[in-house]
């Protein structure tokens, strides 16, 4: 078995392009920055950033393109796919991020949950009460639990 699978979380470096396939498919591109932090060998703090390319299809794209821009977070879910093609003679290559599944991540001041589109789904989070979780009033007897 193989696998082939990413999982990012980043900051948009532009707002999605969003092109339409001659079969009418919607397509958005875009890439998305992460940041590492680390400590170099005489302790000052280091940031490494890496670019990644991601490509959204279908009804994840256009919501994609609606909802996302420059700056903000987002998580990535998807496989890595290589293209290459000959330009000037020279082969040329760039592997992009096919995306599964992306979630938005928080709104600038926001405090809600992020918000997940997959495949040709998208769902907002419940609104919250700001109770924090309901339990019941009632006991629960282990006898009831089915494991």
């Amino acid at each position: 078995m193989y696998i082939n699978k990413v999982m990012v979380y980043g900051n948009l470096g532009r707002d999605p392009e969003l092109k339409s396939l001659p079969s009418g498919v919607q397509v958005a591109s875009f890439s998305l920055a992460t940041t590492r932090v680390y400590k170099d060998k005489d302790g000052g703090k280091q940031e490494q950033t890496d670019w990644h390319n991601i490509v959204v299809f279908g009804r994840q794209a256009e919501t994609t393109s609606q909802y996302l821009h420059k700056g903000n977070a987002a998580f990535i879910e998807g496989r890595l796919q290589t293209r290459s093609w000959e330009k000037d003679g020279v082969k040329q290559y760039r592997t992009d991020i096919v995306a599964d599944r992306v979630q938005f991540g928080p709104k600038a001041g926001s405090t809600g949950a992020p918000t997940t589109t997959k495949g040709d789904e998208s769902a907002e989070p419940p609104a919250s009460s700001g109770k924090g979780i309901e339990y019941p009033e009632e006991d629960i007897d282990p006898d009831d639990i089915p494991f």
